[in-house]
């Protein structure tokens, strides 16, 4: 349909007739051309056209606008004793004022208050969810809340509270269980990007084929069931905070390359993207293998290890800070109150004796699951030694009247031979899949089954 000049002047006669703010166009004497319903309804007043405007409206300013071209916006203007938010915009044709267009953005002040009240929620609102996106994203532990005192723990937390000052690349190494993600997070809170996020990538527990994808992100239509608009990677969400780069010894060599340039220009190309982007994201890295027999092996690039080893931490077993048992069982103890319900009220002597004496290849992760397995054995509030199963020999295991359900006997199997795989294979989890010949989807979806992978 095609509009004539009389159909469109009709149309901007409706919609300046019907629109919701008080209206007025005057001349640049400031005679009244147009007065819409809503002013007149709120001026009270009908047949005005033609009218000075001075005598309708009080406190008006139209005609010194016409007479000096000159736009007043958002002044307040006091009319029946409600101060109001008006603009007037002088119409300008060939350098001269042709009219002037007035309009009320509130009616009474109390509105724009009532505005501002609105915004200031709003603010509040956004304010208290940004705090919860950095608490979920952020950093879970802090120094503190790692526990031990023995002094090469003690040396260790001074000096990853003196590495945090930097944006220098960690390497934290260690058996499994000892405790590296809480270094990775405690590392992040005590920096100056605490404020960002805190991503954590397994690099073991993706499958090869996605891992890229994951880290890079991609570009919509890269591949096949890829998301509409693309996806951003793990790289893009650490912007401006740290990324935990967790189990490394186990990225693909094609994917350690790629890893290397990021690191070296600071920028991320997403699968099936011709372009690069810019990132600011400190990385720290964490494995339980033996890195340099791994390059040796030509599993891990040589120039990616020391990129990563720019600073370096190095986990203790727990068997070799076995006086840290006392403090590391009453804290995991309290964690255990809220999944289990069971309190401890004393510990007896002979359960410190059966604990020292063990190997705990599990560490800090393999001491939590004896210790929940111990509660639910409990008839009271005091933990004694029989309630302390381990894989190794003892009297309960020789004891042939002791009958454990079917299932209970047959995870704490499947549990033993995780546990000892991982100690054969040196803290290695690929390769303990391979002596128990399932694999490395399988090793991860048990693993965490019996929550080795949370400590």
């Amino acid at each position: 349909m095609e509009w004539n000049l009389q159909q469109m002047s009709k149309l901007l006669e409706v919609v300046f007739e019907n629109a919701h703010e008080p209206m007025i166009v005057t001349d640049k004497d400031g005679k009244i051309l147009l007065l819409n319903r809503s002013y007149r309804e709120f001026l009270n007043v009908q047949d005005v056209i033609g009218m000075p405007v001075t005598e309708v409206i009080e406190n008006t300013r139209m005609h010194i606008v016409g007479q000096e071209g000159v736009a007043e916006i958002a002044d307040i203007q006091q009319i029946k004793g409600q101060s109001m938010i008006a603009h007037r915009i002088p119409i300008m044709y060939e350098g001269k004022v042709l009219a002037v267009l007035g309009t009320v953005l509130f009616q009474d002040v109390k509105e724009l208050a009532s505005l501002a009240a609105m915004v200031d929620q709003l603010k509040d609102e956004l304010t208290y969810y940004k705090k919860e996106l950095r608490r979920r994203m952020g950093a879970t532990y802090h120094v503190d809340q790692i526990v031990g005192y023995s002094q090469k723990m003690l040396e260790l937390k001074q000096f990853s509270q003196k590495v945090a000052k930097s944006d220098s690349t960690v390497l934290i190494t260690g058996e499994s269980g000892t405790g590296k993600e809480l270094f990775a997070h405690a590392i992040h809170a005590e920096s100056k990007r605490k404020m960002g996020p805190f991503i954590r990538v397994n690099c073991a527990a993706i499958p090869d084929t996605l891992l890229e994808s994951e880290l890079f992100g991609y570009e919509e239509g890269a591949f096949t069931g890829a998301v509409r608009r693309g996806k951003k990677g793990k790289f893009e969400l650490a912007n401006h905070g740290t990324i935990l780069l967790d189990e490394i010894g186990d990225m693909p060599l094609p994917l350690q390359a790629k890893l290397l340039r990021v690191l070296q220009e600071k920028e991320v190309e997403k699968v099936g993207s011709v372009r690069t982007t810019p990132i600011d994201v400190r990385v720290i890295a964490s494995t339980n293998q033996d890195m340099l027999a791994s390059i040796k092996e030509g599993k891990f690039r040589a120039d990616l290890y020391y990129r990563l080893n720019v600073v370096s931490l190095s986990i203790p077993p727990l068997r070799e800070r076995l006086e840290d048992l006392p403090e590391l069982v009453s804290n995991l103890l309290t964690q255990l109150v809220e999944s289990t319900g069971v309190t401890v009220r004393s510990i007896d002597d002979d359960v410190w004796a059966v604990m020292r004496s063990y190997s705990w290849p599990g560490n800090v992760r393999e001491l939590r699951n004896v210790l929940e397995r111990a509660l639910h054995l409990m008839e009271d509030d005091v933990l004694k030694k029989e309630h302390i199963w381990l894989p190794a020999p003892s009297e309960e295991l020789s004891n042939p009247a002791v009958v454990r359900p079917l299932k209970e006997t047959l995870e704490q199997a499947e549990r033993d031979a995780l546990l000892h795989a991982m100690k054969e294979a040196g803290g290695n989890k690929q390769e303990a899949a391979k002596l128990l010949r399932i694999s490395k989807s399988t090793f991860y979806e048990k693993w965490e089954k019996y929550r080795l992978e949370k400590q």
